[in-house]
């Protein structure tokens, strides 16, 4: 594989841009860079927004919350310089955070600016001639899987981060608060949806142990080294790291894996290429990771049940919206059939026992 494929910028979307005269005067003060500064924007992500900075001869990155959104909920991005900040001095596969700006006079909103990390994204889309061959796909898997596991392993109290979540009690309260947020944004009747909550509720498993977990870990949020797919050169998008039970982010990447035999409600949802010839089976993603972290699976599908119960959630919240009003995008029209394809895929899944094979 070459280089043409490496993430690519755009021009920053209007009603995004930032105040480059601000920009430049900061960059100037707190890194001492010269000269003009130059914008463009990531165009992937659903969350905080990402810029590319010039200026000066270097590249960076800057991250912000979006437009209109309330940062002090879910768009911290104090908390996000700090998980990078402690994770640089003990993993390599992040980005070097270079400065918090915490000031909304500079941009209207706090930020952070890391080093560019170049590399090579794999998303649900792609062209034809960007999809890997079987065997590099195989070999980008396992990257993937080696790399979930190292994540778990990262001795987070060197890293200064022992305060960055509550570990303890984590999988209930995981539950019990994607029940709760379904109740606030339910629309339609979808039996699965309570039966699985209620199961779920009924069959908490015992804390496996206390990780540094991602809580978004999927294709589309690493980054691959441009001269060999198969090596992860950095995981991206920490907004929802904090410490829990690792066997719980297990789950939750599980459920966005979706196998080529899984219904067509279920692959429209796929945000990663996890269907190309060359990938490994959902459970066989879970093996994989039992073996190389020596983790016990035997709960996994209670895991895999609550991975697609939270998507489910995520989703029906989205659609919520829509059916009130606060967003009037088409795209959304249909989202009560992918929360009803989570659901029945969960709960198929409960009653056999199994998370592979489930239609």
């Amino acid at each position: 594989m070459s280089t043409p494929w490496l993430d690519q910028t755009e021009k920053v979307r209007a009603g995004e841009e930032l105040p480059l005269e601000a920009l430049s005067h900061y960059l100037h003060a707190r890194l001492g860079l010269e000269g003009e500064v130059e914008v463009e924007q990531f165009p992937k992500g659903h969350s905080n927004l990402t810029y590319l900075i010039r200026m000066d001869g270097r590249q960076m990155v800057l991250r912000r919350p979006p437009f209109g959104a309330n940062i002090k909920s879910g768009h911290d991005m104090s908390r996000e310089y700090r998980v990078l900040s402690g994770l640089i001095s003990q993993y390599p596969k992040v980005p070097r955070p270079l400065l918090f700006c915490e000031d909304e006079a500079v941009i209207g909103a706090p930020f952070y600016i890391m080093e560019r990390v170049e590399g090579v994204i794999l998303r649900a889309s792609m062209p034809k001639e960007m999809i890997p061959a079987p065997e590099v796909m195989a070999g980008i898997a396992r990257g993937l899987i080696s790399t979930f596991v190292e994540l778990h392993a990262v001795d987070y109290q060197a890293a200064g981060l022992g305060e960055l979540g509550r570990p303890q009690g984590y999988v209930e309260r995981q539950i019990n608060g994607w029940i709760g947020r379904y109740e606030k944004a339910k629309t339609d009747q979808i039996a699965e949806m309570e039966q699985v909550g209620k199961w779920l509720a009924a069959h908490l498993p015992p804390e496996s142990g206390t990780a540094l977990i991602h809580n978004d870990y999927k294709y589309d949020n690493v980054m691959l080294d441009a001269a060999d797919w198969q090596q992860v050169v950095a995981i991206l998008d920490w907004e929802m790291a904090t410490l829990g039970d690792p066997l719980m982010d297990l789950g939750t990447s599980l459920g966005y894996w979706m196998d080529p035999e899984d219904p067509p409600q279920i692959r429209q949802l796929a945000l990663s290429p996890t269907t190309l010839p060359g990938n490994p089976r959902r459970l066989e993603v879970a093996e994989q990771y039992a073996r190389l972290s020596g983790r016990n699976i035997d709960h996994l599908v209670f895991y895999y049940a609550y991975g697609l119960y939270k998507i489910a959630v995520i989703v029906q919240q989205i659609y919520y919206r829509y059916k009130k009003g606060y967003t009037r995008d088409p795209r959304f029209a249909g989202l009560v059939h992918a929360v009803q394809g989570c659901a029945l895929m969960a709960w198929q899944a409960i009653q056999k026992e199994r998370i592979d094979r489930l239609f």
